[in-house]
């Protein structure tokens, strides 16, 4: 049975534990603090009763648009639908308030993150070369919602990632 967990707001108490979480980007102290005063960011968290914070999104509100600058999931709690719940949740938030479209990068080698964002929605819309520090591609991709109901807008990939 998966871990019972919630999603809630992130709070300045969680920043160390938020910052255990190894991912694709890893977060300091410092610059979650510095993430957590921008007007325009939104911050979640995944808490497990008895493993505390497991999982973390960071997104950018601006205008009609919900850019996800990082989402990850502490390694011993992958693949157990945290991810997927935390992203449900992200765009709950944008429906709610009336986003339109919700962007993202993503490093080509992660089939896995891309996996899970095409099942909640996405497509792929370009290739960024060398977009990481470590000259890896990022693929951006994209959710649209329509604006009078809310609903996932579905779409094709517009690029080819087997390459």
């Amino acid at each position: 049975m998966p871990p019972a967990f919630e999603i809630e707001a992130m709070k300045v108490e969680d920043v160390a534990a938020v910052t255990s979480i190894e991912g694709p980007t890893q977060m300091t102290e410092a610059s979650l603090r510095e993430e957590m005063l921008r007007p325009w960011s939104r911050l979640w968290i995944a808490r497990e009763k008895d493993a505390g914070v497991v999982a973390f999104a960071v997104a950018w509100h601006v205008a009609d648009e919900l850019h996800v600058l990082n989402i990850a999931t502490r390694a011993d709690r992958r693949r157990l639908g945290i991810g997927r719940a935390l992203m449900n949740a992200v765009l709950g938030y944008a429906r709610q308030r009336g986003v339109r479209h919700l962007l993202l990068e993503v490093r080509r080698s992660n089939r896995a993150a891309m996996t899970l964002y095409r099942a909640v929605g996405f497509f792929a819309m370009g290739v960024r070369p060398r977009y990481y520090a470590d000259d890896e591609d990022a693929v951006e991709m994209v959710l649209t919602l329509d604006p009078e109901t809310g609903d996932i807008v579905p779409h094709a990939d517009e690029v080819r990632l087997d390459s």
